[in-house]
């Protein structure tokens, strides 16, 4: 079991920059590619972003390239998502995620789920 909590949600204003942690506990973290992912109000879940095991290879969705950083630090257990120039429609829940596959986009690959953090955006 690996379990995973996230930190960092809240609210800003659009432009602005929040910093999402993702603790994990339980089994070897290095073993673990990361996600992240978000659900807004009245929409599916969708993949934001993803590290692999070693931190060496990230992934991002389309809407937020060039504005989330994706990074993570397996001395720490901990999975970190930096998201700048905020805008309105970032606003969602964040979930961090594991997965014992390659990184990946796909939610059902992943095994172990965080229970979100709140980011709300204003415009």
């Amino acid at each position: 079991q690996v379990q995973l909590v996230e930190s960092g949600g809240g609210s800003v204003q659009a432009g602005g920059s929040l910093r999402l942690s993702c603790a994990a506990s339980g089994r070897t973290f290095s073993n673990y590619a990361m996600g992240w992912f978000r659900q807004a109000p009245g929409k599916e879940r969708e993949f934001v972003a993803a590290i692999s095991r070693s931190g060496g290879s990230t992934y991002y969705a389309d809407s937020v390239k060039g504005r989330f950083t994706i990074s993570r630090d397996n001395a720490k257990n901990t999975v970190t998502l930096q998201i700048d120039s905020l805008k309105p429609e970032d606003t969602a829940v964040y979930y961090c995620a594991a997965t014992t596959r390659q990184y990946s986009a796909y939610g059902y690959e992943y095994h172990y789920w965080g229970q979100g953090t709140q980011v709300t955006v204003s415009s």
